[in-house]
Order: C-alpha cells, then sequence, then structure tokens
C-alpha cells in the first residue's frame, strides 16, 4: 500500500455527521444534492480549503461556516461544483442555432429587433463565447439590432475568468483555424494564449447568481442554454427551476439542456423538438 495516499486520506476526519451538515447546506445554498457516492469528492475538494484555513477538523469548519455563512458558503460553491467544459461541447446545439433557431427568432422579432440570450451555468466561459460566435456570424446581418447574451455561473471565481475571456490555445483546438483568427487572436503579452475578441466580449454580460436566489432579470429569452447543470438536482428541485425559467420565456422560447438530461416527468412547460432542444409551450 502507498503509505503517502494512506496519510493523505487519513488527514482529516469526515464524520458521517460532518458529510450530512455539510450537504445540507450545501443543498440549501445551491439546490445540488450531493449523494454519499460524493463523499470523497468533497472530502478531497474541502481538504484543501481545512489546509488554507489552517483548520485541524472538519468539525471547525462546519462550524466556521456556521459563524460566517455568506462569505464561507461562496468559497464552499465554489470548491464542490463540477466546471467540466469546452468550445462548442455538444456542437450538434451550436449547428441548430444558426441553422434553424436563430433564424426563427430573427423572424418572430424583426417588429422589437430585440434577442436575448442566457447561458446559465456557463462555467469559465467556453460555451457564452462559443453562442456568442454562432450569433456574430448568423446575424451579422441584422445592423442596429439589441442583441444581448447572459452569462451566469453560481461559482464567482469562474466568472471571473470568463469574462477575462483568456484562453491557452490547447482550449482551442477544437475550433477551425478560421475561426480562431477571427474572434479569438493571440493575447497580448501572453505567449501561448488568446483572448476572445471585443466583439464577442459586448456581447456578454458576465455575472455571478444562484440559480435558486431571487433573479434580477425579467426575460423574456428567446433562447436559454442551461446544459449539464440540473444532473446535480433531485426532481422536486427540478420541476421548481424549468418552472422559473418558463416564466422568462414566451411561447416558442428556446431551451437547450445537456447530452444526459431530459424534462420527462419534470416539466410540462416545454415540448421536446430536438436532441435535448425544448420549446416553452403556451
Amino acid at each position: 500500500m502507498d503509505m503517502s495516499t494512506l496519510s493523505v486520506a487519513q488527514e482529516f476526519e469526515l464524520t458521517d455527521a460532518e458529510f450530512n451538515r455539510l450537504r445540507e447546506l450545501v443543498r440549501e445554498h445551491t439546490g445540488i444534492a450531493l449523494s454519499d457516492a460524493k463523499r470523497e469528492l468533497v472530502y478531497g475538494r474541502l481538504a484543501r480549503r481545512l489546509r488554507k484555513l489552517k483548520l485541524a477538523s472538519f468539525a471547525e469548519y462546519c462550524t466556521l461556516i456556521e459563524g460566517r455563512p455568506a462569505e464561507e458558503m461562496q468559497e464552499l460553491t465554489n470548491a464542490i461544483t463540477t466546471n467540466l467544459t469546452s468550445f462548442f461541447r455538444e456542437n450538434y446545439h451550436f449547428e441548430q442555432l444558426a441553422a434553424e433557431v436563430l433564424p426563427q427568432v430573427e423572424r418572430s422579432r424583426a417588429g422589437t429587433r430585440r434577442v436575448r440570450l442566457w447561458s446559465a451555468g456557463c462555467s469559465t466561459g467556453e460555451e457564452p463565447y462559443s453562442l456568442a460566435v454562432v450569433v456574430r456570424e448568423a446575424l451579422a446581418h441584422l445592423h442596429g439590432w439589441d442583441i444581448k447574451l447572459l452569462a451566469t455561473d453560481i461559482d464567482s471565481k469562474v466568472i471571473a475568468t470568463a469574462a477575462e475571456g483568456v484562453y491557452g490555445e490547447e482550449r482551442l483546438k477544437g475550433i477551425g483555424a478560421e475561426r480562431v483568427r477571427r474572434w479569438f487572436p493571440r493575447a497580448a503579452g501572453q505567449p501561448g494564449n488568446c483572448e476572445a475578441s471585443a466583439e464577442l466580449k459586448t456581447l456578454i454580460t458576465f455575472r455571478q447568481l444562484n440559480l435558486f436566489d431571487p433573479w434580477p432579470m425579467k426575460g423574456p429569452f428567446d433562447i436559454i442554454f442551461c446544459r449539464n447543470v440540473v444532473i446535480y438536482f433531485d426532481k422536486d428541485t427540478q420541476r421548481a427551476l424549468f418552472e422559473r425559467m418558463a416564466q422568462v420565456q414566451e411561447p416558442g422560447g428556446w431551451l437547450f439542456v445537456g447530452h444526459s438530461e431530459n424534462l420527462f416527468s419534470v416539466t410540462s412547460r416545454y415540448k421536446l423538438v430536438g436532441r435535448t432542444v425544448y420549446r416553452r409551450v403556451g
């Protein structure tokens, strides 16, 4: 047996009561339901937090978080949320967006010349920048239109990264060379990095947002991307979230969810119209 692994595993004790208290706090604050199978993940990520705070036990951490909940709850949330993402992830969504969705939205909004998109759970920004590329390309002919993209995430640190918009060249390998040249020029003074262009950045507003707090925006959103977010929620929490999303969309509004997610038995406010693509019903 690797003794270094053993020593790390036994560095702190995480009792059943402490684990249950932590996941209760996470559920109350974020809606995320941490199963027993996530115990090792919680231990690994929070052990780093304990070391940084120079705490000797999870009991001390529980006491700390209950004493200054707002400040440390954000740190806890940042620690346990997963931010796996990439540019044009699940690319069939972006293909449908360009070929079908945006042309329909353009026709339906010809009177107001106003288009709104929302990337809910935007992580480090790859999704909203991918959306912005498609919007800029597909709607380039719409001069004078009011087109905006809201990008939100519960994790304050990834929002800061997303707003900066700087990525290593290796992160852009899945994008065609012409698109990279057009939309992600080399970052000034940062060899090996590229930066989202001003044309993309001016389209997007990045905001830290807990989906279970009051929403400052009222919509209506023509298109919502909420992908690989609700897999962490139980059915009741999903129902509540999609009911709120329906309230900020008009009939016909588009909703994109993740490849392993579906709204079957969750809500009747949306109907399936494509591969994990839904439309708001009247």
